[in-house]
Formats: structure tokens, C-alpha cells, sequence
């Protein structure tokens, strides 16, 4: 069973090759920028975007940004990068869809996935400053079309506006897959109550609101219905007039599906294993959620605005006083729709995943530096992770960026090389007590799921075994191995793996119903 994986060599000095690659283009909003610096600078971030030590007996990983993307199977990635509050370069790498040859461009249409809720809330907040939502009010007060299910939980506190924004208001479903192009899209009232053709559970509150920080994509979808409430208006019109609009988000948009002249211009989403999305992408009623199609171009306007309006200096949407209150954690590093960074004073972010579509969004409201990047791969937070270390390197920001660790090495090194090369560096690490490179069960196994996700089974099921073997007591390791097995049609090895993992955690519901699912198809 995943419980999480982070998505996120041969020595490479040759100039990369950038099919489809815009030059540096500025669109500064002030000053100048030295065009020809920023150009200096994205060449050398190309060049060496990995650089990472593998150990004293070993050469330093150094790869340059097309062969990361073809490593990663992204086709297609588009990146704008902000310095002193302005986009001093928009830059796009590889094509809109695998197999094909038609380059992606700075106009090219990327599915945004969460980095939608940030903009979203950003609406909320405006209705918020016009009287016509209130931060902390009991969301069932304005809510008409469909209302949270009251239970023990919601008997003393309440689901707020501010809590659905900052992840704390107990509620169910942490994000969505989306709808075939092919099938039926349900209504939001079918959603919140899980009714077919709903493909995810009902949304509820289950943990007391207010008493943690759960990320709730549910909660978000909420948000969406109490704002087309209040107004009287469809999302993606409200969302135009009083955010899109106002920043110059004018390559934007909401709708879903978009209509045929804006469908022209989007990528493809692709999977992890390189293959197309059926029908290019999915179609996401939880528009508040998961369904803003933009460009980073604008998504670094709307974050150069909210850094801006935190300081009194923009403001075409919200006002100082509420955009500062919008970069104030409220529990652990959520803010409203945005995320702080504890060990980065001033950066505030967002990332987002929609089927064969990723995205980062990151942006320091002191230095005005930032980077906002899109890809039409499932793999794109990984090419982009390694990108955005590169970039604050080059652009000198004051920024703690996470290191790479095993499991990025791990996942490199098999891509590059084979997953035996990967697990022999693996064991060399774990004898030498490496303080930069943990070795943990869990390492191997989110490795063995990048592998599975990757179309690379046999060799997912090679490093679930190690794990059950270096940790025969963590359940999970059986459950993802039983994992592994079904997705190879070995069904009795599934079952073997799933009751081993059942008898390590007589509580494991997956195990239960996997198990299950395994029987019934006897």
C-alpha cells in the first residue's frame, strides 16, 4: 500500500537541445530586466539541472534538463521564472503530447490541478471583502443548493470558510481523479453525497473542525458550491470576473470542459509510464479544486499580485489587510489556500496534480522571487523539483530547498541505468551509514511504486521482496507486494502477501478488501 511517494549517472556537459523552446522572454512588469543575463542563467540551469553526490566512490549524478525529461517520460514542460517581482523569463521544453512533433509554447494550456484552490480562495476572499461570504460563519448559513451533514463532530464547532481554505475543517476526500472524457460527469450535489457516477466517497466531516490540518480537496469543492451560491453565477464566470480579469490571468479559465477554441491549446496529460491520457485529459466538475487550465505565465501575475498586495502595492483583488491574513498559517503551514514554508520566512506556494498533469508554484513575498512551472506528465514535480533547486541556486535566493534524497537517486539511477544498479548503490548506502541519504522502509517502498506506476512490475515486485525481506514486520511492505503481484495477475501470490499483511495489521482495510476483491474473481 502507497503511503506516500515523493515525486520528488553518465556525466552530461553538452548544450541541451530545446525542441520547441521559446528564447528567454521577459514580460516584466517595471523595470527592464537584463534579458541577457536571465538567458546566461537558464542556460546554465539546463545544463546541470542534477548535480547530486553519490558517495565517495563515485563520480557526482550531473544530468541536463531534456535528458531528466526523457528519463522521466515528461514530454512537454513549460516554466516562468520571477525575480524582483517580475517574470523576467517564460521558457517551454519538448511537445504537447508524446509521439508528437507540435512544440509547447508559452500559450500552451496546462491542467493546474491544486494549484487551482489558491486562486479559488483568493475569489472566496474578494466575496469575503464585499460582505458577501464571512470567514467564520457556519458555511450551512449561506450554503442553499446542498448542506454539511451535521453529526457529533459539527455539534460545537462548525465548518467554516476559513477552515474549508486552510484544510482544518474535519472533512473527507483529500483529492479527486477526475472523469473521463468518455463518461458521465455528476453533479457537485452527487459528489458531496459520493452518488454514482461520483467516483470518490462521500464528503464528510469526520474529525472534529478546527482541531487539525487535513488536506481536504472535498472541503474545497464546498467552497465552490457556497461561492456559486451566494452569487447566483457559474464558477468559471465568477472566477473570471472577480480573479482572472482583475490579474491578467487572461490565457485562463475554469470551465470544464473548455470550450473548442481554448481545447486547441492545451497539452496532453500523460502517465508515468509515457502513455496519453485517453481523450487528452480529464474533465473536473471540482472546478475550485482541480479544474483551472492556465499557463506560468499567469500563474507567476496572480502570485506576483498577491506578493505585491501583501505589501499595499497591487491590489486589483484583495486588499492588504486580507492578503497578509491569507499568508498567515492556520494550523501547522496552511494558510488560506496557500501553503508557507516554516523554514523559508515569506515563501508561500502550491502544487498540483491532476491525471497526467503536473504543476509547482512557489513565490517569496519579501524578495519577489519565485518560479512557477507546469508539465503534461504525471512525472513533472520531479523533473520540477531538481528545476526549482537549480533555479533558486542561480538566481542566488535565500531559500533552505529540500536535498534529494534515496528515493530520488534510487528512481534516477533506474532510469538511467537498471533497477539492480539502483539497489546495489542502495545497499552500499545502507552499509555506510550515509547521514545524507536515509534508508528506510518506506524508501523502498514508494521506489517500488515509482517502479509500478512506471509500467516496470517485474521490477516493482523485485524491490517490494527486498523490503519484506529488511522489514518482515511492517505489514505494509506485504500489501504492497500483494499490490504488485495483482497488477501482475499472479492472484494466489497477491492473496499470499495481502494475509501476511492482514496477520501483521489484523486492521488494515486495504488488506481486507483487496482480499476480497481477490476471492471474488476465483
Amino acid at each position: 500500500m502507497l503511503l506516500f511517494y515523493d515525486v520528488s549517472m553518465i556525466h552530461a556537459h553538452r548544450p541541451i537541445l530545446t525542441v520547441g523552446a521559446a528564447l528567454c522572454v521577459t514580460v516584466a512588469l517595471g523595470a527592464q530586466s537584463n534579458a541577457g543575463a536571465d538567458e546566461a542563467r537558464i542556460h546554465r540551469i539546463e545544463a546541470t539541472v542534477v548535480d547530486l553526490p553519490l558517495g565517495d566512490s563515485e563520480p557526482p549524478l550531473r544530468l541536463d534538463l531534456l535528458k531528466l525529461m526523457q528519463l522521466y517520460k515528461v514530454p512537454g514542460l513549460s516554466l516562468a521564472v520571477i525575480d524582483n517581482f517580475q517574470i523576467v523569463c517564460v521558457k517551454t521544453y519538448g511537445v504537447i503530447e508524446a509521439g508528437s512533433a507540435a512544440p509547447v509554447t508559452p500559450a500552451t494550456l496546462f491542467q493546474a490541478g491544486s494549484i487551482s484552490k489558491p486562486v479559488a480562495a483568493t475569489g472566496a476572499l474578494y466575496l469575503v471583502e464585499q460582505g458577501k461570504l464571512s470567514l467564520d460563519e457556519d458555511v450551512n448559513q449561506k450554503l442553499k443548493t446542498w448542506k454539511v451533514p451535521e453529526n457529533e463532530f459539527t455539534s460545537k464547532e462548525k465548518v467554516t470558510l476559513r477552515r474549508l481554505m486552510s484544510h482544518t475543517a474535519g472533512l473527507t476526500v483529500h483529492g479527486f481523479p477526475g472523469y473521463d472524457v468518455k463518461d458521465p460527469v455528476p453533479t457537485l450535489v452527487r459528489i458531496f453525497n459520493g452518488e454514482k457516477p461520483a467516483n470518490t466517497a462521500p464528503i464528510r466531516v469526520d474529525v472534529v473542525p478546527g482541531t487539525l490540518e487535513r488536506y481536504s480537496g472535498g472541503g474545497v469543492t464546498i467552497e465552490q458550491q457556497l461561492m456559486m451560491d451566494v452569487t447566483g453565477k457559474s464558477f468559471p464566470d465568477l472566477m473570471r470576473e472577480i480573479v482572472l480579469d482583475k490579474t491578467g490571468m487572461t490565457a485562463s479559465s475554469y470551465e470544464q470542459p473548455l470550450p473548442p477554441a481554448r481545447a486547441a491549446l492545451t497539452a496532453s496529460g500523460t502517465y508515468a509510464d509515457g502513455k496519453v491520457v485517453r481523450g487528452k485529459w480529464h474533465i473536473y466538475p471540482e472546478m475550485a479544486a482541480a479544474g483551472l487550465w492556465t499557463t506560468p505565465t499567469d500563474l507567476g501575475k496572480f502570485a506576483i499580485e498577491i506578493a505585491l498586495s501583501k505589501h499595499g502595492k497591487a491590489n486589483h483583488v484583495l486588499s492588504e489587510q486580507t492578503t497578509r491574513q491569507m499568508l498567515t498559517p492556520v494550523k501547522e503551514e496552511a494558510g488560506l489556500g496557500f501553503f508557507m514554508e516554516k523554514d523559508n520566512p515569506g515563501q508561500f506556494g502550491h502544487n498540483g496534480a491532476d491525471e497526467g498533469f503536473q504543476a509547482l508554484l512557489t513565490m517569496n513575498a519579501e524578495s519577489g522571487k519565485g518560479l512557477a512551472l507546469m508539465a503534461n506528465s504525471d512525472n513533472g514535480i520531479a523533473v520540477g523539483d531538481f528545476v526549482l533547486k537549480s533555479v533558486a541556486r542561480e538566481y542566488a535566493w535565500n531559500y533552505k530547498a529540500p536535498q534529494p534524497g534515496t528515493l530520488q537517486v534510487l528512481t534516477l539511477l533506474a532510469r538511467l541505468k537498471d533497477t539492480p544498479a539502483a539497489l546495489e548503490w542502495y545497499t552500499e548506502v545502507k552499509k555506510s551509514a550515509s547521514p545524507r541519504y536515509k534508508v528506510e522502509e518506506a524508501t523502498l517502498n514508494s521506489f517500488g511504486y515509482s517502479l509500478l506506476f512506471s509500467g516496470r512490475t517485474v521490477d516493482a515486485i523485485a524491490v517490494f521482496q527486498r523490503n519484506v525481506r529488511e522489514y518482515p514486520k511492517a505489514s505494509n511492505g506485504y500489501d504492497s507486494l500483494g499490490e504488485a503481484y495483482m497488477k501482475a495477475g499472479q492472484n494466489d501470490l497477491a492473496i499470499r502477501n495481502y494475509e501476511i499483511a492482514l496477520q501483521l495489521n489484523p486492521k488494515s482495510q486495504n488488506a481486507i478488501d483487496m482480499l476480497k476483491k481477490l476471492h471474488q474473481t476465483k
